[in-house]
């Protein structure tokens, strides 16, 4: 028995890697924000810095300056990032079944090669002022990671594969 969306499609599979894409990366980017607001904030960091700090990566230390415009570059470029991970795990996933039969665990290796490259590549490029991480914030981080980013992205398009061959 066909689902709807096949009666109706046909093959589904770019409209499924598309929609896993999109909501992998929405929903991976919200809760990673939603985390870093909600941990910075309870830190007593005024939450427009935390956009502000992502804007940095292009800005430098002006971000700073720019109030809301610099922070809703921030979210922008936040989700950018979100999508562009949803994307690259979602395309990897065509060579690599793996990634669609084991979403859990390929999910959290995921997230922790995310925040690998995070701290390792993107930062180390970017004019994001150097700043000292604690051992809380550094787990936090890895952890966020793991669970909002990797397993997220994992998930939707484990979802969006099994709704497709069904």
């Amino acid at each position: 028995m066909q689902t709807a969306r096949m009666e109706i499609g046909g093959d589904d599979r770019q409209g499924s890697v598309a929609r896993a894409i999109l909501w992998g990366g929405l929903v991976a980017g919200l809760l990673d924000l939603a985390f870093a607001l909600t941990f910075n904030g309870l830190r007593g960091v005024p939450l427009i810095r935390i956009p502000q700090v992502i804007a940095s990566g292009l800005l430098g230390p002006a971000s700073f300056q720019g109030g809301a415009s610099t922070a809703a570059l921030g979210l922008v470029l936040h989700f950018v990032i979100a999508f562009g991970f949803a994307a690259f795990y979602n395309l990897a996933s065509r060579p690599f079944p793996l990634l669609i039969r084991q979403p859990v665990f390929c999910g959290l290796l995921y997230g922790a090669a995310a925040f690998g490259f995070m701290r390792l590549v993107v930062l180390p490029l970017s004019r994001v002022p150097k700043f000292k991480s604690s051992p809380v914030a550094l787990w936090s981080d890895l952890g966020s990671h793991l669970f909002f980013v990797g397993l997220v992205i994992a998930l939707f398009a484990w979802r969006e594969q099994s709704l497709r061959v069904r």
